[in-house]
């Protein structure tokens, strides 16, 4: 096989990959905290992209006349921020409505409340921008790069770049901050944690909050990157991310990171792979490879790749 197309496939994949990353966060940091598999988030991604799309509305912008220098940096940097806060209050909306009530119930009332959840934010996505694919203004340079002999978009930098700051941030926030030191603490034992005075509604609700925000950044870089977007989009995306929080160790950040990346690299080899086996549609097997790796993670190595194994709490 071409080596030249395996590297160009290794350059889509890792932009792809950081997508993803950036969606297994909010995943791993949830069930980290209060060991829950939130599977309103991949929609919670999808309503981003969608708000990303009305607030360029908002301003006026198109792809007809993007603006250039920097005002287009002034406005990527104020739909990113602007996106990230409104998907950060809708993350916090749903932990408040659809799972704080639910806490102390059984495991399985908290999953269906997710699953409703979902479909919710799925039908709002439809009711407001329809069933078709809505266009995402491409005010992003289309310019291309060349390196030897492979090709490299200006866009999918940008993908790379935003989302590996925003990795590296809230791996500093984490580690490095009095409220990262919380949420650690709350992840670890929650009622310890309460005991010495740590307010776990409110670490909870800040976890939601970053993990929605992240998910917000993603839904933009996505349709700067796509060009689209649509209702379902979130379904899609979000098993592959929770695949990828699974290969990295469910509520280990950094394995989410890396998991999120792997899974971008992997899916855009197999497709690469299947093309040239499978002429006709080979591209399809690289969502059944992507999920055929999630069961075999499950049924080898369930703690992920950085996962570590725990007793049950009780």
């Amino acid at each position: 096989m071409n080596t030249t197309l395996i590297l160009q496939e290794l350059i889509v994949g890792l932009a792809t990959g950081a997508i993803y990353s950036l969606i297994a966060l909010g995943y791993t940091m949830v069930y980290g905290i209060i060991e829950l598999i939130n599977f309103a988030h991949g929609d919670v991604f999808m309503i981003g992209s969608l708000m990303a799309i009305a607030v360029m509305s908002l301003l006026g912008i198109n792809a007809a006349s993007p603006p250039v220098g920097f005002a287009l940096v002034a406005i990527l940097l104020f739909v990113c921020v602007a996106t990230m806060v409104i998907c950060a209050l809708l993350g916090v909306a749903i932990e408040r409505v659809a799972y704080r009530p639910l806490r102390n119930a059984p495991r399985l009332a908290p999953l269906i409340s997710a699953i409703g959840i979902s479909l919710i934010l799925e039908d709002v996505g439809k009711l407001w921008k329809g069933v078709t694919y809505v266009p995402f203004p491409q005010i992003f340079p289309q310019v291309t790069y060349t390196l030897g002999p492979l090709s490299i978009n200006a866009v999918d930098i940008f993908v790379f770049v935003v989302a590996c700051v925003l990795m590296v941030v809230l791996q500093w926030f984490v580690q490095g901050t009095s409220i990262g030191r919380a949420m650690r603490a709350v992840a670890q034992d929650r009622e310890a944690a309460a005991l010495m005075g740590v307010n776990v509604d409110r670490i909870i609700a800040i976890t939601f909050f970053i993990g929605a925000a992240l998910a917000g950044a993603a839904g933009f870089i996505y349709g700067l990157k796509y060009g689209s977007t649509i209702f379902y989009i979130g379904y899609r995306y979000g098993l592959i991310a929770f695949t990828a929080a699974v290969l990295g160790g469910i509520g280990n950040i950094f394995g989410a990171m890396v998991g999120g990346i792997v899974i971008g690299i992997i899916e855009a080899e197999a497709s690469l792979i299947s093309d040239s086996i499978l002429p006709h549609g080979g591209s399809a097997w690289s969502g059944a490879i992507i999920f055929a790796i999630l069961i075999l993670i499950l049924i080898f190595r369930p703690s992920g790749l950085f996962g570590q194994h725990t007793p049950d709490k009780v």
